[in-house]
């Protein structure tokens, strides 16, 4: 077993949710306020595109890239939504965006790299800079959670930074003056930004941008992103990114050294997806907005502190000992969220999700009055 590989943290969102399965599994009323996804089912003109494309056969390999239909839809779509000069040969279709973002460190990180986190930040950006034999910097966000000292940390070294706007876990989406400093700063270092877009249709307040859009960082960003969090397909496991031409070739070598393509019908889905009625993402950012008003409007009558959540779908709420809070939150009142320290070294936080249903978030909000009292 390689050396690296022991430096990769367990897991703690599957620590809080093999347990939380654990006790549903004896009959407790676990309610689930940690998961990662929509509770929404996929809309049904996207299922039945895929079972379409199954009924006619294209269940056959596929070009390593991806199907050509899908490249050319995707390029439209970045072109039109963010204004990012794509054409097909500047796409890869992947399994999933968190394959794409494997696939992007493993193309061009090196041993001794360095690679710029922000703090708090999915801790699988971490582990995939650890697999590339790179080393993660972790930066830390001011108070607002909307800027970094970043320019700090910048050394000879710096190979790439990477944000994720909308943020996970804090729901933060990066204002275009912080995303500009990101962009001089690439191009005055010459490193990469790792642009993590997969929430970006999941927006209640502010604009999402795209920084392959500012003025010279096409050809120094891959921008990922992918169909799990706008269309509720996260079992489909289809994604994609966007980059240079160069940088998509040495991506594509590897996808096809490894999983070859995504799925085949999964692909034709996707076009489905992107092509399709988006009245079903519109309605599905609606609930969730409405889910966020909510949990917010409680946690304020509660007089508990957390980040403002301006996208995704997410709550960082601050409790003192999150690991603790989380652990015994879930032994005594059978409610599972995820410990800040699953995201970096925001140990005094907690992550809640508001994708589940409405009768969920009253029972969250109803159990955690009575759980404070004794925490």
């Amino acid at each position: 077993m390689r050396k690296r590989l022991s430096l990769i943290k367990p897991s703690a969102t599957l620590k809080i949710s093999a347990l939380a399965k654990e006790l549903a599994k004896q009959g407790k009323p676990v309610v689930n306020m940690s998961a990662g996804e929509p509770d929404f089912r996929t809309p049904q003109h996207i299922v039945e595109s895929a079972i379409k494309a199954l009924n006619e056969g294209k269940h056959f390999y596929t070009p390593t890239r991806g199907i050509p239909e899908l490249l050319e839809a995707i390029a439209e779509k970045v072109n039109k939504e963010n204004e990012i000069p794509a054409k097909p040969e500047n796409v890869i279709v992947t399994a999933g965006a968190k394959y794409a973002i494997f696939l992007a460190m493993q193309a061009l990180l090196d041993e001794g790299d360095e690679v710029i986190l922000l703090d708090p930040a999915w801790v699988s950006y971490e582990a995939n800079v650890i697999m590339a034999n790179a080393k993660p910097i972790w930066v830390k966000h001011d108070d607002s959670f909307e800027d970094a000292p970043i320019e700090e940390y910048v050394t000879s070294k710096t190979k790439m930074v990477v944000i994720n706007t909308p943020n996970n876990p804090t729901g933060v989406v990066y204002p275009k003056g912080f995303l500009k400093k990101v962009a001089d700063l690439a191009q005055d270092h010459d490193f990469y930004v790792l642009s993590d877009e997969i929430y970006e249709k999941i927006i209640y307040e502010g604009r999402h941008y795209s920084i392959a859009s500012f003025d010279g960082m096409f050809e120094r960003t891959v921008t990922v992103n992918g169909f799990s969090k706008a269309y509720s397909m996260t079992g489909w496991r289809l994604g994609y990114a966007v980059a240079s031409e160069e940088i998509i070739k040495a991506m594509n070598k590897i996808q096809s050294h490894s999983i070859s393509h995504p799925t085949s019908f999964v692909q034709y889905a996707g076009v489905t997806a992107l092509k399709g009625d988006q009245r079903c993402v519109d309605e599905m950012v609606k609930a969730f907005r409405r889910r966020r008003d909510r949990i917010m409007e409680g946690l304020n009558e509660l007089g508990i502190d957390y980040v403002y959540p301006k996208g995704a779908f997410y709550i960082f709420m601050r409790v003192g000992d999150g690991t603790t809070f989380a652990e015994r939150f879930l032994k005594e009142e059978y409610v599972a969220v995820t410990p800040g320290e699953a995201f970096g070294s925001y140990k005094d936080y907690v992550r809640i999700s508001y994708a589940t249903s409405d009768e969920n978030i009253e029972e969250f909000l109803k159990r955690l009055e009575r759980f404070i009292e004794k925490f």
